[in-house]
């Protein structure tokens, strides 16, 4: 029987139900209340809370149900969450959604929110998928056309219900999603402290309710330096997190990605295959934002109807300031392919928010666009930044990098409330850091594509990391990130060795008067775990050496043109 017959028959078969009197809890209907420029409610919502679903070892998992009071059919929304399901899952897509026409249902993951069985991060969430939507074909609401949606963690475990997909499953929106943890926890080997301690505190608390996920994160914030500079490093949290952490232990000492730790954990491989259509939604300064271009690759490679939304957003902002937005391209991709309307579909496949200053959006017909012209950027000696390449490839700047007072980090792709652009200005005076800068621009460039650096450098203890910067210096001399990078360098005796450090990718006008600059230290700290300068593990290290980083002129900085 194909798929559509068998929803045919069973939609013939399926009971009558009554659905219940309930209301969406009251703090859902409130802060529902507080937000502007969404659409016009369309239905009164119900709400059927605490259900118990079998996960796929009998681990019951709790799950609320939000629907539609009206009379017909509704497709149905499946949100997975280990961050609970109050605040502000309940409304952001609880109400939000059965308000447009969609039964949600929104699912605690196992271990957290009440629901059986152990959290274990990444390794159960396509077993209880498939076991979700198994107990969903018994529900009398249910019609057979199934969506998924969410960010972050909630995009993750729709990635893994993606890797085998049900004939029900009929879109996907994976907003500021995650799909390979290692990533989200090391670049390049560099651990993302600052990003692990945020994530290991709301998998903690979020789940436990919205007053002790608020207190966590201040006693975080307010010890973050203390345990940021422990020495070691490993088990320094359990302190502001109240207890160990094993997973995060695990995740922070395991920085190679081929360790057989992580094997299993990424899912970029369920893109590779899937005729799913399938949203994918993030910002410039999402800490995931590179995870999101992969996939999009993916699904474009695979034949996948796919489209990509960029703002000008945070991991969170993206779900605050940027909810509308967000919110109407959710709903258009949903409304597409799960009822039949493609009114609201941009003509597109892609769009992003150019920064700069202007506000502007620019529709693309993929991303990254075809192979065009690039410029490479070289460093001179006295910080200039220029176009011709030098035929000295000698020394051109040297900066003094001492892990134990270690330079700081300032905004980029965080998980905080500290994340996105930022005025380096102040940072960029230290001694540990320096800058290479062009001259006033007589007209506007537009930077659009990934932004990487070829970097020439040597050291005097052969162990370091190199932390490089795309900035915008406007015409007052404030000087503002755009994207960066950062990748560990081994060298031996005084040679140079050379490391290219991908550096994301950005949608940036650099209007005339603007000056481009490049910005190099050792490290960005409490972002990244300090390099200790001796070759060991950044969890264990005790002691710290100071290394002298010298670079050269053959490294380039290397920036895509539309």
């Amino acid at each position: 029987m194909t798929s559509r017959a068998h929803d045919a028959a069973d939609a013939v078969s399926r009971p009558a139900w009554t659905p219940p009197a309930g209301k969406p809890p009251l703090s859902s209907r409130l802060l529902r209340a507080t937000w502007r420029g969404l659409p016009a409610r369309r239905y009164e919502v119900g709400w059927e809370p605490e259900l118990t679903v079998p996960g796929a070892d009998g681990s019951p998992l709790v799950t609320d149900h939000y629907f539609p009071r009206a009379e017909g059919d509704f497709p149905t929304l499946l949100v997975r969450s280990p961050y609970g399901r109050g605040l502000p899952w309940s409304p952001m897509y609880g109400v939000l959604f059965a308000e447009q026409g969609f039964h949600v249902v929104l699912q605690s993951c196992r271990g957290t929110g009440g629901s059986g069985g152990t959290f274990d991060l990444w390794r159960n969430e396509a077993a209880d998928g498939r076991a979700t939507v198994s107990w969903l074909r018994s529900q009398p609401w249910f019609t057979g056309t199934l969506g998924t949606i969410g960010p972050s963690y909630l995009g993750y475990v729709q990635w893994a219900l993606a890797l085998d997909p049900l004939p029900e499953l009929k879109a996907m929106v994976v907003q500021v999603g995650l799909h390979d943890p290692y990533a989200l926890f090391h670049t390049n080997g560099v651990l993302q402290l600052e990003n692990a301690l945020a994530v290991a505190a709301g998998m903690t608390y979020q789940h436990r309710g919205f007053v002790p996920f608020v207190r966590a994160t201040l006693r975080l914030r307010r010890r973050l330096r203390e345990i940021t500079t422990a020495r070691p490093l490993r088990g320094a949290h359990a302190s502001a997190l109240g207890g160990e952490v094993p997973w995060l232990d695990d995740v922070m000492a395991h920085a190679d990605a081929e360790h057989p730790f992580w094997h299993g954990a990424s899912l970029g491989a369920a893109a590779e295959g899937l005729s799913v259509p399938t949203g994918l939604i993030t910002g410039w300064s999402d800490a995931l934002v590179d995870q999101t271009f992969e996939q999009y690759g993916r699904l474009r490679k695979a034949g996948c109807e796919t489209a990509l939304l960029v703002g000008p957003w945070t991991h969170t902002s993206a779900l605050q300031q940027g909810w509308p937005d967000v919110f109407a391209e959710s709903l258009a991709w949903l409304r597409a392919h799960l009822c039949g309307d493609r009114s609201g579909l941009r003509p597109t496949p892609v769009r992003v928010h150019v920064g700069g200053g202007d506000d502007t959006w620019r529709d693309l017909d993929e991303w990254p666009q075809p192979p065009g012209a690039t410029t490479a950027w070289f460093p001179a000696p006295e910080g200039h930044l220029i176009r011709q390449a030098p035929t000295d490839h000698g020394p051109v700047a040297s900066i003094r990098y001492d892990p134990a007072e270690p330079t700081p980090s300032l905004g980029g792709p965080l998980l905080s409330p500290a994340a996105g652009p930022r005025d380096n200005g102040t940072l960029e005076t230290r001694a540990d850091v320096v800058t290479f800068t062009g001259p006033p621009l007589t007209e506007p460039v537009d930077v659009i594509g990934p932004v990487s650096a070829r970097l020439s450098i040597s050291t005097d203890t052969g162990h370091t990391d190199v932390f490089t910067r795309l900035c915008n210096v406007d015409a007052q001399g404030r000087s503002v990130n755009v994207c960066d990078g950062v990748a560990p360098v081994r060298t031996t005796g005084q040679a140079p060795s050379e490391v290219t450090v991908p550096m994301s990718a950005t949608a940036h006008r650099f209007a005339a008067g603007h000056r481009i600059r490049w910005q190099i230290s050792g490290g960005a700290h409490p972002r990244y775990a300090r390099n200790p300068g001796t070759g060991e593990s950044r969890v264990d290290a005790v002691d710290f050496t100071p290394v002298h980083i010298t670079v050269h002129g053959d490294s380039a900085l290397t920036l895509p043109h539309a």
